[in-house]
């Protein structure tokens, strides 16, 4: 166990957690035993966000677990009362949020929250308390605007990555892949993205080394061991299959 900044990383106790579950796959484990599922420091939050231009373009160009629309993800951490937190970086910067306000961001069509839950397998459990521990140092620190991954600046898998990066002294889990602001359908850059690079009169970094959710939440380090609701297009393709 460490505390840094009031935030205490261990494995947390059982809570009730007001929140909605979603009764397939890992989660009929919990449901059957009687137990709400809680998740555990070190897991990962991968959250579908809509109502964004930014959103779909990004929807669109990557692909996250089994084809799901993952555009922001967060780590779990305790704060110093045993509350579950999440360490994530926002547009306001890196940041702590409770639990229950980021699973309130957006539900799917049943009204659960569109989130995914990755956890380490045991190999790099390890790496947990050092990975929040790092995090925690970056709170405050602003949101990286125009995705660098080499500034002192953050998007929310940049903070994921960077962790992880710090925790094994230099050598990355997640890899970093070449950046594309380009529609797939048009071979044009997105319109919202020439727009918003051009008020912030910088170059688009397309080809640019970088990092996104749903990318991460495809990693072999990890499991998806829990659906809170149904992210977008995971939906969609679950019902083809019927």
């Amino acid at each position: 166990m460490y505390h840094r900044r009031g935030i205490i990383a261990r494995s947390p106790i059982i809570l009730i957690v007001a929140v909605c579950l979603l009764a397939t796959g890992c989660s009929l484990e919990y449901t059957r035993a009687g137990i709400e599922f809680v998740p555990q420091a070190g897991d990962l939050l991968f959250q579908d966000l809509d109502g964004s231009p930014f959103c779909e373009a990004i929807e669109k160009v990557t692909k996250g677990y089994k084809g799901a629309n993952l555009t922001h993800v967060g780590i779990v951490a305790n704060d110093a009362d045993g509350n579950i937190v999440v360490l994530e970086a926002l547009i306001k910067g890196v940041s702590v949020t409770p639990l229950n306000e980021f699973l309130a961001r957006s539900h799917d069509r049943k009204q659960r929250p569109k989130v995914l839950v990755g956890r380490l397998k045991p190999k790099y459990r390890h790496l947990i308390q050092p990975v929040l521990e790092e995090v925690l140092t970056l709170k405050g620190k602003p949101y990286d605007k125009i995705f660098d991954i080499q500034n002192d600046a953050y998007y929310c898998s940049e903070v994921i990555y960077h962790g992880f990066l710090k925790a094994r002294g230099g050598k990355p889990l997640f890899e970093l892949q070449p950046m594309t602001f380009v529609d797939p359908d048009t071979g044009e850059t997105f319109p919202a993205w020439k727009e918003y690079f051009a008020e912030l009169a910088v170059a688009i970094p397309e080809g640019k080394p970088g990092i996104n959710p749903g990318g991460i939440s495809r990693s072999h380090t990890l499991s998806i061991i829990y659906a809170y609701g149904t992210p977008s297009n995971r939906e969609r393709s679950k019902r083809r299959t019927r």
